[in-house]
């Protein structure tokens, strides 16, 4: 049976300077310097443009506001919420004074090209993590008066710019102020700086490592530095990695979490109380789930679907007949139930973003 409704929990826009430099705001607006140095640093040493180009999947890449309304009625998708390209790799920025500009800059951006375009294109934020009390400011400010859903976390800062892992106790300010605005905070992969992957030489290798390793350690930071537990209606999702990985992090966390309580000595965090695999299944832990990951099934018996979004991931690496192609994919499967599906498709992600 199809679900009632198709969301899509996890698109993208493409940010281009030229546009931005139009949202910045003084000392940085009019002054076209600016354009003669990119905005965001590069995600690592590959151009996507090329792979994409060599691949032959697109022959044009102007994805507009009316392109994306255009594709998602031709999928038959209701609404989707859009993150950034470029703009993964803004943890790495070294200078806060530019991420706090840059971060206002493409949220208002995002709001007045995208979102006033149609309702149908919502967006989450980006936030200037280099400056905590800004981070936070901005992140009251894009959803009170912009109307965003959420905050994008970018999962590898390369250990440059923000160079410490996401569940630090100096960003929980942070999670203070998403939990009190009742919005979700997503972990979101791309670069592939300083994950151990840069003796690669053909991005595929790459490609299959960048998100899931970089969300493995997110995910350990949350857990260990007790995040779930300081912040117990913090909604989290770890983004474009797939579900494979997880079952493998919650033994290994649970394994981790039990044997180093020893003695009386703890090699975590104290503020991480709750044993991981409680925290995996709790509801507020999301996963963007693939239609042809065999292991799917082992997670969804293991903490449930209500953790799982459907994310067409459209336009990265996938044109709109693949993205469509993959939703099939899920629909057919009869090892995932006509619930699990409509969570999937539907509920779930309304959970996690907010009606």
């Amino acid at each position: 049976m199809k679900p009632s409704r198709i969301l899509d929990g996890d698109g993208h826009v493409i940010e281009r300077d030229a546009e931005l430099f139009e949202y910045l705001e003084k000392p940085y607006g009019g002054n076209t310097v600016l354009l003669g140095y990119p905005f965001f640093p590069t995600l690592d040493g590959y151009n996507r443009g090329a792979v994409l180009a060599r691949l032959g999947i697109y022959e044009s890449y102007e994805i507009t506001p009316q392109l994306w309304v255009d594709t998602l009625d031709k999928a038959g998708i209701e609404s989707t919420v859009l993150y950034p390209t470029a703009g993964l790799a803004f943890t790495m920025i070294q200078d806060p004074a530019w991420a706090i500009a840059l971060a206002r800059a493409y949220n208002n951006w995002f709001t007045d090209r995208f979102h006033k375009h149609s309702k149908r294109l919502r967006g989450v934020a980006l936030l200037p993590m280099q400056s905590v009390p800004d981070a936070v400011l901005e992140l009251r400010r894009a959803v009170t008066e912009l109307g965003m859903v959420g905050a994008v976390l970018p999962a590898n800062s390369a250990d440059i710019g923000v160079r410490k892992a996401l569940g630090h106790p100096d960003f929980w300010p942070i999670y203070e102020e998403a939990e009190r605005l009742n919005v979700p905070v997503a972990t979101h992969g791309a670069p592939s700086m300083n994950l151990g992957l840069n003796s690669f030489s053909h991005f595929a290798m790459t490609a299959a490592l960048e998100h899931p390793v970089a969300q493995m350690i997110q995910m350990t930071s949350f857990v260990y530095e007790g995040v779930f537990d300081r912040f117990p209606k913090l909604r989290v999702g770890f983004l474009e990695a797939g579900t494979g990985w997880v079952p493998y992090m919650i033994d290994r966390l649970d394994r981790f979490f039990d044997g180093m309580n020893r003695n009386g000595y703890r090699e975590y965090s104290n503020a991480a109380k709750t044993r991981p695999s409680d925290v995996f299944a709790s509801g507020r832990v999301y996963f963007s789930c693939e239609g042809g990951e065999i292991s799917l099934k082992n997670l969804i018996d293991r903490i449930g679907h209500k953790g799982l979004i459907f994310a067409s991931d459209f336009p990265h690496e996938t044109n709109i007949e693949h993205a469509m192609h993959e939703m099939e994919e899920m629909l057919e499967r009869d090892d995932v139930s006509d619930e699990a599906k409509q969570g999937i498709f539907c509920d779930n992600i309304e959970t996690f973003y907010g009606r």
